[in-house]
């Protein structure tokens, strides 16, 4: 089985253009891919999502989303808000058990956090970081470019050691087309906060490049050292 969980640092980070990056990848290389986002939040029924433009920018037809809550909230915190007869979300065994599934028929099989590692899946007090341990399965951060970032990635890859959860790494997930001096710092510091090293970079508005052209900026990742997909 394999499985890599993309987490974030915190919310906006984008997790879903490296989780399509990822996906675009694999798919290209000729692995059977899946993609799971457990629970997605701040999105109205029938809009687009973060699975959607997953699909969208890396070819991807198996993917799915486990859970859509309305309020832009921690999913817990959401699904609190939703109102008694408003849609829960799933414990973090049954969205390991899920991921175990699709793992049997999939090459790789990415899993998408909501929000940084630690916000609360379930009233349980569940993450993806838990996800992740349940699962036995490595975790790729995504950072921010700009300020905050080395407190927050260590803080992060701390967390996952504390589990005894493998880092598969860092991305920034929004390279800017003019870094500036925090930016250019951060890339050369992360590795030494986070522990682990920096396996690439996406830059800003990959997400509304077309398919092709993504693929070709999504080559920045690293992915033969990030997890093994066979050809």
């Amino acid at each position: 089985m394999s499985v890599l969980v993309v987490a974030g640092t915190d919310t906006g980070v984008g997790k879903t253009v490296v989780t399509a990056a990822l996906a675009a990848l694999a798919h290209a290389d000729g692995g059977r891919v899946a993609v799971v986002k457990p629970v997605q939040t701040g999105v109205e029924p029938g809009e687009p999502g973060d699975v959607d433009e997953v699909r969208r920018l890396a070819g991807v037809q198996d993917v799915h989303e486990l859970a859509r809550l309305t309020e832009p909230l921690a999913p817990a915190t959401a699904a609190r808000h939703s109102g008694a007869d408003g849609p829960g979300v799933l414990s973090v065994g049954e969205i390991a058990a899920t991921v175990e599934r699709l793992a049997a028929g999939c090459d790789l099989v990415l899993v998408e956090g909501a929000g940084g590692l630690l916000v609360h899946l379930d009233d349980a007090g569940g993450t993806i970081a838990d996800v992740a341990a349940l699962l036995r399965a490595p975790v790729l951060v995504v950072a921010r470019a700009g300020l905050g970032t080395l407190n927050h990635t260590a803080l992060t890859c701390e967390a996952l050691r504390a589990r005894e959860v493998a880092c598969a790494g860092v991305v920034v997930g929004a390279w800017p087309q003019r870094p500036d001096l925090a930016a250019r710092c951060n890339l050369e510091d992360l590795s030494v906060y986070a522990g682990v090293p920096v396996r690439g970079r996406l830059p800003q508005g990959a997400g509304r490049l077309a398919p092709d052209a993504f693929l070709a900026a999504a080559r920045g990742i690293i992915l033969s050292d990030t997890v093994e997909v066979p050809a």
